[in-house]
């Protein structure tokens, strides 16, 4: 879906608009100070490699989910990092991903992106952490990446996309990985995209807005429709942006229950929930309804969320009252460990 200039100058205004007019986050102030020095731990925190980049753009690929590419570079997110009490970032390719339909270039594109991401955390090993992109649907080459980046570059879990291809996460057709995945007690960050092909209904919104939360939703279901999280345990699954709208509608997910014998709010209960993009009491207090502070982690989007929204998530998690200091503690950075205790 392609966003006219018109309509993405009026979206950036509204948002301007909307930041300016917070006399606590303009001012950088919040209930409670980011922390110095900085503590927390940002799963959900994106790169842009040089190379990821140029390689889009060869194929006609500058912009996604309705807006361009954001400029990176590992000092400004260093520089963020500090200023918003974040000490280490997790850090994933977002979507697009890698496959636009030539296994090859998904293969190539993989390897270049994971020795990227692992020179990064050697270069400042205390600050980053890395998620492998894996070059699916191509099994084979998928289970040769894993194999490569957890064991030679010693990467410290995978992302994995809601779609690739139409094949969602939790399909049959990639047990083999996930099998493989739960041998290894793996983390595996589930980040969105759109549906295959962009087949949902053309609205002047970009689809980063809606389709997305709907297409992690949707990822959601297959995995507990397809039983995946039952039958491999070990595998701990982390989804973006406080689960989409699987909190809201868990009830409703759970009517498959009496039909395919799922196990719906177990499962939801489960899983790990990132906080980026969600930390409005909206969305709050349907996650907590359904899982313990334990499975919810601190995610920021960045640098796709520029750095006013992370204030703005810091902001929604320090001013929302369903959290007490020892449990907002344990969101920001504890849970996290529990996770990537390398990172103590």
């Amino acid at each position: 879906m392609r966003v006219n200039r018109r309509t993405f100058l009026k979206q950036a205004t509204i948002c301007g608009m909307m930041l300016s007019s917070n006399a606590v986050l303009t001012t950088g102030c919040s209930l409670r100070e980011p922390p110095q020095p900085p503590v927390n731990i940002d799963v959900h925190h994106h790169i842009v490699p040089p190379v990821y980049k140029s390689a889009l753009a060869k194929i006609g690929i500058t912009s996604f989910g309705g807006l361009p590419f954001p400029t990176w570079n590992a000092q400004k997110t260093l520089d963020v990092m500090d200023l918003r009490g974040i000490a280490t970032a997790i850090t994933s390719i977002s979507s697009p991903g890698i496959y636009f339909g030539d296994k090859q270039f998904a293969i190539d594109l993989a390897r270049q992106c994971n020795e990227f991401s692992a020179n990064l955390i050697s270069d400042h090993e205390t600050r980053f952490g890395g998620f492998a992109v894996l070059p699916l649907p191509d099994i084979d080459a998928a289970l040769k990446e894993l194999e490569y980046a957890l064991d030679i570059l010693k990467l410290d879990g995978v992302v994995l996309y809601s779609n690739v291809a139409g094949f969602y996460v939790g399909t049959s057709e990639f047990d083999e990985l996930y099998a493989e995945l739960n041998r290894r007690k793996a983390i595996v960050f589930i980040h969105p995209t759109v549906p295959a092909q962009d087949k949902f209904p053309a609205m002047d919104i970009p689809p980063s807005i809606m389709e997305f939360v709907f297409d992690t939703t949707r990822a959601i279901a297959n995995l507990i429709v397809n039983k995946t999280i039952k039958r491999y345990p070990d595998i701990r699954f982390i989804v973006a942006h406080g689960g989409g709208t699987a909190p809201y509608i868990a009830w409703r997910i759970s009517l498959l229950d009496y039909l395919l014998y799922t196990d719906t709010i177990n499962d939801l209960k489960s899983l790990y929930y990132d906080t980026a993009l969600s930390a409005s009491p909206y969305a709050l207090r349907s996650l907590q309804e359904l899982v313990a502070p334990a499975h919810i982690l601190f995610g920021s989007d960045y640098p796709f969320a520029p750095e006013m929204a992370i204030s703005l998530t810091i902001y929604g998690l320090n001013s929302f009252d369903g959290f007490d200091e020892k449990e907002l503690s344990e969101i920001n950075r504890e849970n996290a460990l529990d996770l990537f205790p390398q990172f103590v």
